[in-house]
């Protein structure tokens, strides 16, 4: 079965992040010069302490009228945030983002930050292989 190594294999294992400290607007600068949909928040130490989104910022900053440039990550941050393994099944991923209503899952291997997946990531993989499975199909039948 198909796992989230697989898909990290293909798209790579760099991963945007800040620290809890960040403002908020400097987040934002980040994900739009990327063109991101979210960060992971660590420390220094390297561990995961929370995920920022698009919605983070949508939801406690816009509509309760706070300052982004005075608002720091940790004080909107999803802490805790949902993760997977290199290992978690693509489909458990699926799942996952459907029954959480998340986008963005982080990818920890032995408690260290190894990659983050997104919903569009895993449609590209599922479209992907679907495609290469059409095409051993046509040759089969073709051959």
């Amino acid at each position: 079965m198909d796992t989230v190594k697989h898909i990290l294999q293909r798209k790579g294992y760099l991963v945007y992040s800040v620290c809890p400290d960040t403002s908020v607007y400097e987040a934002l600068e980040i994900l739009e010069e990327k063109n991101l949909g979210s960060l992971v928040v660590v420390e220094d130490d390297g561990k995961l302490h929370g995920i920022f989104t698009e919605r983070d910022y949508s939801r406690k900053v816009i509509l309760k009228g706070r300052s982004s440039k005075e608002t720091l990550v940790r004080d909107i941050m999803t802490e805790s945030p949902v993760f997977v393994t290199p290992e978690t099944e693509i489909n458990d991923c699926m799942k996952l983002m459907t029954q959480k209503f998340i986008r963005h899952l982080p990818v920890l291997e032995h408690g260290k930050l190894v990659g983050l997946v997104s919903i569009g990531d895993l449609v590209n993989y599922i479209i992907n292989q679907k495609d290469f499975i059409i095409e051993n199909l046509e040759h089969y039948i073709s051959s």
